[in-house]
């Protein structure tokens, strides 16, 4: 198969990614991940134990089963802020005051790694507001005018939006063939054919 051959133009890969991005850019993702990523150390912490050498290090507290559940509720926050958009107010809220209630709860927030994390991620949740859906049949910005009913091309070169380009006008042809798009502002008075 050549380059040019148009059978395979995406591949699996590809179409999971825009698949992807296309769920992501629906939903306060970012404000979903943070909340989630906040609620692992919370949960964590209180329940690790990291060796050094021969010494283990245990950094259990006494509010331990605080800890899991602050953490688990925040993980379940940020799934709910993905799958439940219209929740994604009380979830910001709720993820806000369970970040600050561990900082007294569990370890200074998950060593402040947590605590950051789901206060970002609440934050987030708070300020995202779904965009605005395209209008049935709009034709997107950027692209350049359809032709003209004849089949020629329409006028251009196409201006940027907000300058002002050049007028054009149909000039009829002596010979009676199709009217020629004719640029109408040209200095001295002089006429060129598009």
């Amino acid at each position: 198969m050549s380059a040019e051959t148009p059978g395979q133009s995406t591949g699996t890969f590809t179409r999971l990614r825009l698949r992807f991005r296309d769920w992501r850019g629906n939903r306060p993702f970012w404000a979903g991940l943070f909340t989630l990523l906040g609620g692992l150390p919370i949960a964590y912490f209180p329940y690790a134990t990291l060796k050094l050498g021969t010494m283990s290090l245990t950094m259990a507290t006494t509010a331990g089963a605080g800890s899991l559940i602050i953490g688990v509720l925040l993980v379940t926050l940020g799934l709910t802020m993905w799958f439940q958009q219209a929740t994604r107010v009380f979830a910001g809220i709720a993820a806000i005051l369970l970040a600050l209630v561990s900082l007294v709860v569990s370890n200074i927030g998950g060593f402040i790694i947590g605590f950051l994390l789901a206060m970002i991620g609440g934050a987030l949740a708070l300020s995202w507001a779904p965009g605005n859906p395209a209008p049935q049949g709009a034709e997107p910005q950027n692209l350049p005018p359809a032709p003209t009913q004849d089949g020629a091309p329409a006028p251009g070169p196409y201006p940027v939006a907000g300058e002002q380009g050049p007028s054009y006008t149909l000039h009829k042809q002596a010979d009676g063939g199709a009217s020629q798009p004719v640029q109408a502002d040209e200095p001295n008075g002089v006429h060129r054919v598009g």
